[in-house]
C-alpha cells in the first residue's frame, strides 16, 4: 500500500512510529510535514530519512502568536490512502477538503481541546468540519475515541495508543526502590502540566514525615514562581535537572522509582510510554491521554481526579508506605510497555489501513 501521511513537524516520537512503518513490507510510506520545527522547539534538528519532506513555507505573526502558510501542496492521485494528522495545516485542511472521495482520507489525532466562545470556538468549528467527510477517524487513546465518537457518530473510529521507541528506557536491576524514594516529573514546568498540584502534593507528603525526593526534569518556563510559596525544608528534597535533550531522558527515568504526570489537560503524555518501559509505578490525572490506557488503577499506578492535590498526595503516601507495591507496580509496567513498541504500531496501523483500503 502507498500511504501518505501528512504531519505538523518531525518530533522524535513520531518519528520513532514511522521508521517502523516504513519498515513494514506491506507499507510503501510517504512522510511530509508542514514545518522543520517552531523556533523554540526543544528538538534537536535531525536528518530527514528517504521518505520525509519538509514543505516549503513562510511564517505570519498576528497578536503574539505565530501561524504557518504552507504554499507547497500534496498531491495524493498516487497513494492509496492519505493519513492527516491534525486540522490546522493548510496541507491538512486541502486533502480534506478537496480529496475527499478520490482517495481514502484517515484522520489521526489526539483528543480536541474544545473551544470554549469568542473567535477560538468559531475557528474550531470551521477547521473540524472536513473531518465529517474523511473516511475514518483513527483516535490516540479510549479518551480521544470517545470524544470523536461523541461528534461524530456516523464515523468509523479506531483507537490506538501513541507509539514511540523505548529504547535506552530500562528498568534498574538493583537497588530499587531507591531509599528515601525518589518521586519523578519530566515536562515543562507550566500550570497545564498540573507542576503546581505535584508540589503541593509532594509538600503534604513532606509535613507527613515521609523521606521523599522530587526530581524535576524540563524547561524552567513557570517554576520560579511556583516554588516561591513552598517552605524551605520541603524545597531541601526538591531538584531541578533543568531541559534535557531526549536522548538524555533515559538516565533521569533510571534514577527514578514513581512518575507522576498531573496535568490539567494533556492530549496523550508520551513521558508516560517512557516510565513505563523504565519500570516506574505511575501516578496521572485523568485529564492525561495515556492514563486510561497506560495506568491500570492498583496494577501499575494510580489515576486522581484532575487537580485533587489531596488524593494525589494520598496515593503518593500510599505508595513511599509501601516498597513492596512499587517493586510489584514496577513489574507490571515494564510488562505493559511491551503493547507500544513502534513495530506493535505498524501492525496496529496497516490493520486499520487495510480496512480503510479494502486491500
Amino acid at each position: 500500500m502507498r500511504i501518505l501521511v501528512l504531519s505538523i513537524v518531525p518530533s522524535p516520537y513520531q518519528r520513532d512510529f514511522f521508521a517502523a512503518l516504513s519498515q513494514h513490507p506491506e507499507i510503501d510510506l510517504t512522510v511530509c510535514y508542514s514545518e522543520a520545527g517552531s523556533p523554540d522547539s526543544p528538538w534537536p534538528k535531525a536528518e530527514l530519512r528517504p521518505f520525509e519532506s519538509i514543505f516549503k513555507s513562510f511564517y505570519l505573526s498576528w497578536r503574539g502568536k505565530r501561524f504557518i502558510v504552507n504554499w507547497q501542496l500534496p498531491s495524493v492521485k498516487d497513494y492509496d490512502a492519505v493519513v492527516v494528522n491534525g486540522y490546522v495545516t493548510i496541507p491538512s485542511q486541502w486533502v480534506m477538503r478537496t480529496a475527499a472521495k478520490k482517495v481514502p482520507i484517515v484522520f489521526w489525532g489526539e483528543k480536541m481541546e474544545h473551544a470554549q466562545g469568542g473567535l477560538r470556538e468559531f475557528m474550531q468549528k470551521i477547521l473540524i468540519k472536513p473531518l465529517r467527510g474523511v473516511d475514518a477517524i483513527v483516535a490516540i487513546g479510549k479518551k480521544a475515541a470517545r470524544d470523536y465518537r461523541e461528534h461524530f457518530p456516523d464515523m468509523s473510529v479506531h483507537e490506538v495508543p501513541y507509539y514511540c521507541s523505548l529504547d535506552g528506557f530500562k528498568p534498574r536491576q538493583s537497588g530499587f526502590p531507591n531509599k528515601p524514594a525518589t518521586i519523578l516529573f519530566c515536562g515543562q514546568m507550566i500550570e497545564r502540566k498540573g507542576v503546581d498540584l505535584l508540589l503541593s502534593a509532594f509538600k503534604s507528603v513532606i509535613e507527613n514525615g515521609l523521606r521523599a525526593r522530587l526530581l524535576l526534569v524540563g524547561r524552567e518556563a513557570e517554576l520560579p514562581l511556583m516554588l516561591k510559596d513552598i517552605p524551605e525544608e520541603v524545597l531541601a528534597h526538591v531538584e531541578f535537572a533543568g531541559f534535557q535533550a531526549p536522548e538524555s531522558l533515559p538516565e533521569f527515568f533510571g534514577k527514578a522509582d514513581i512518575f507522576v504526570l498531573p496535568s490539567r489537560y494533556d492530549g496523550w503524555g508520551v513521558v508516560v510510554n517512557q516510565a513505563l518501559a523504565a519500570g516506574l509505578a505511575v501516578i496521572c490525572s485523568d485529564a492525561v491521554g495515556a492514563a486510561e490506557d497506560l495506568v491500570v488503577p492498583d496494577w501499575n499506578g494510580y489515576i486522581f481526579p484532575n487537580g485533587e492535590t489531596e488524593v494525589l498526595s494520598e496515593q503518593l503516601c500510599r505508595l513511599l508506605k509501601s516498597p513492596e507495591t512499587i517493586r510489584e507496580f514496577s513489574t507490571n509496567s515494564i510488562q505493559k510497555s511491551h503493547e507500544i513498541t513502534p513495530a506493535q504500531g505498524a501492525e496496529d496501523w496497516v490493520k486499520i489501513l487495510k480496512e480503510v483500503t479494502g486491500a
